[in-house]
């Protein structure tokens, strides 16, 4: 089993995106989860190449710092207006922060495909007791 804390600033993969120049059709993936997907590679670096086969059990727990709107002003600086938001319902959505996570894990060949996860696990709150990020546990099932 795999237990992780990967700090940052979890993005969603994005979708790809489709152009036309010059008559012809093109698509391209933008690059915005790629800072993301590097701190998870880091992370799990040490599980490079294992190509494991079986199927995984994947619980992804993600923490997302509050903005400063949540917060009270002057002495109140460091305390939770009653009216901030106790959920984390806005984006990115969770779905799509799962599918960056899953890429980064197949593009380490820690599993041969994320096809082989026959359960995901998925929750994203506010980051008020722990550092934003995310925690990852990876559990290879026979």
């Amino acid at each position: 089993m795999i237990i992780k804390h990967i700090s940052g600033t979890p993005k969603a993969q994005p979708r790809p995106r489709a152009f036309a120049r010059g008559g012809r059709a093109s698509v391209y993936n933008p690059k915005t989860a790629d800072e993301w997907k590097g701190q998870i590679k880091k992370r799990l670096q040490q599980y490079q190449g294992m190509n494991l086969d079986g199927n995984f059990n994947v619980t992804l727990n993600f923490f997302f710092a509050r903005p400063k709107s949540h917060f009270g002003t002057g002495k109140n600086c460091k305390a939770l207006k009653t009216t901030s938001p106790v959920q984390h319902t806005q984006k990115p959505d969770l779905d799509n922060l799962a599918k960056a996570v899953l890429d980064a894990i197949t593009d380490l060949q820690i599993w041969k495909d994320d096809s082989q996860v026959t359960e995901l696990t998925l929750a994203k709150e506010w980051a008020d007791v722990i550092k934003p990020g995310m925690i990852a546990q990876i559990k290879l099932i026979k």
